[in-house]
């Protein structure tokens, strides 16, 4: 059997998390969208089938060849896809009378079900549907009911199992013992697959892959380029060679300290200095879009302009990770249609003509930080907050100048140093200071002072789509904000965003 689970999306909200749950259980596993299935199915072993925003009542919902999938596989069909499954082997899908979304509670029907041994009767559940499963097809076994719904779970001829809730989300309280179920007692799927296999086989397929060849690597300070750098030094040491271009934008003191930091991990890596570059071009710059672009060409720019200086580089290595590539072959289009630039760098590829290696391109982020504890990566870069590309210029409205730079890199080094001191960093997805475009009145002993706002921002998340402000406490932001006001030269105000995303974004631009 193989230890690889094939997840086809149809368009859910969720689908990510389906396969975060299944990484969680050691079990490997793709997301793929239901019109791109791969050629070869027999590197799988079993398949889950996503929800979806599409209704099986409209004309031309989604579908896939199902008599021939489930004859393949062990199936897990969730919400959609167990609507799916339902309409098209000849049950009935309606619309549902009352609105079915949110907690319920699980009765179970056949309680010697695989699926659910162990679980608890009556356990909580998560709905989200507006159709509802009236008639189930021929060969059906019964498995669950709820007290509004009756056919919750069902499953067909001991191979196909299918539920109306979401096992993958948080609410539902026994989910990750259900797909355990699903994938150990079901598919008999090994568990083996771990950051320790990963690290192995990586680096025997990068040995494989490159050769004697040389690689050129942009580092950022960041996990992700970190990781992906160390896992190509295992694999062909000095033939990688590391660039870090300084911006001028990064946080106060970083760039020699994460060149220092890096020096320490045995790369072959190189810092060089373009910070007066990015400021001419930036000049009298206030628009975000027009900011971002020509930092990202002033980038490819001194990037080339070093990479040229090491010659016969055949490879580009970049620190992509698993929902940029998810995110570019979405079933729906998704957040992005195209390639994002964060995941292409700016378009370097194309502009390099080199062949690209992305190493980490499976992984998510959590499962980035794993592997890099497994590498033995200062947990320090591990844990470090993830940092916009264009750095501060974002985080500074209006036009970035050198001095506008200093003053927010002061702010910034204040806040961050304190949620470090105060034990709070670690428990925070991502903080930082905005400067804001206005000024404000003051009083600083008997004089008035007219000066800048500044505002932070320290949010929660799993992965950034969405985030949560986080409710620090008064005194600490008390203790912060009178430390940056007596400490920054030209700051006299200092807010505390409490927008969440969505509506607001994480950063300000």
């Amino acid at each position: 059997m193989q230890n690889n689970i094939l997840i086809l999306d149809f368009g859910s909200q969720y689908t990510q998390l389906i396969a975060r749950r299944v990484r969680e259980l050691n079990v490997y596993c793709e997301i793929h969208p239901f019109n791109k299935i791969p050629t070869d199915l027999t590197q799988y072993g079993a398949l889950i089938l996503s929800g979806s925003p599409f209704s099986v009542r409209e004309n031309n919902y989604p579908r896939v060849d199902l008599t021939k999938l489930l004859s393949l596989f062990p199936t897990l069909a969730v919400c959609y896809g167990a609507q799916l499954i339902a309409q098209e082997l000849g049950g009935r899908v309606d619309a549902s009378n009352i609105r079915e979304y949110g907690r319920a509670n699980l009765t179970l029907v056949n309680k010697n079900s695989l699926l659910f041994d162990g679980i608890s009767d009556n356990t909580q559940v998560w709905m989200s549907h507006s159709d509802t499963i009236k008639e189930l097809p021929e060969n059906s076994m019964l498995l669950a009911s709820t007290k509004d719904v009756d056919n919750v779970a069902y499953s067909i001829n001991g191979k196909t199992f299918c539920l109306q809730f979401h096992p993958e989300v948080y609410h539902t309280t026994e989910g990750s013992n259900i797909l355990k179920n699903f994938l150990t007692k079901i598919c008999n799927i090994d568990q083996s697959w771990t950051p320790d296999s990963f690290v192995n086989k990586t680096i025997e397929e990068l040995k494989s892959k490159i050769g004697d060849d040389k690689v050129i690597l942009g580092l950022s300070g960041g996990v992700d380029s970190s990781v992906a750098a160390i896992l190509l030094h295992q694999a062909i040491g000095s033939n990688l060679h590391c660039i870090f271009v300084n911006n001028g934008l990064l946080r106060k003191n970083e760039f020699d300290g994460v060149l220092e930091q890096y020096k320490g991990m045995g790369l072959n890596i190189k810092g060089v200095d373009y910070s007066k570059e990015f400021y001419d071009q930036l000049k009298g710059v206030s628009d975000p879009e027009k900011k971002r672009k020509i930092i990202g060409r002033v980038f490819i720019e001194s990037f080339d302009n070093e990479s040229n200086k090491i010659k016969n580089v055949k490879w580009l290595a970049q620190g992509t990770i698993y929902p940029d590539v998810i995110e570019s072959i979405s079933a729906t289009g998704g957040p992005s249609a195209t390639i994002k630039s964060h995941h292409n760098v700016g378009g370097l590829p194309d502009f390099m003509n080199l062949k690209v290696i992305e190493p980490l391109k499976l992984l998510f982020k959590d499962e980035v930080r794993r592997v890099g504890k497994s590498l033995k990566i200062d947990k320090n870069i591990l844990g470090r907050h993830p940092f916009p590309g264009p750095g501060l210029a974002i985080r500074i409205l209006g036009e970035v100048d050198e001095n506008n730079v200093k003053m927010l890199q002061e702010v910034d080094d204040i806040f961050i140093q304190g949620l470090k001191n105060e034990g709070l960093y670690d428990v925070i997805w991502q903080a930082g200071a905005m400067l804001l475009p206005v000024k404000s009145v003051g009083v600083m002993g008997d004089e008035r002072t007219y000066e800048k706002c500044v505002a932070l921002r320290a949010v929660e998340s799993t992965d950034g789509m969405t985030a949560d402000w986080v409710d620090l406490p008064y005194k600490f932001l008390q203790d912060i904000s009178n430390k940056i006001i007596n400490r920054v030269k030209g700051v006299n105000r200092v807010v505390y965003d409490i927008s969440s995303k969505p509506p607001a974004t994480i950063e300000w631009e």
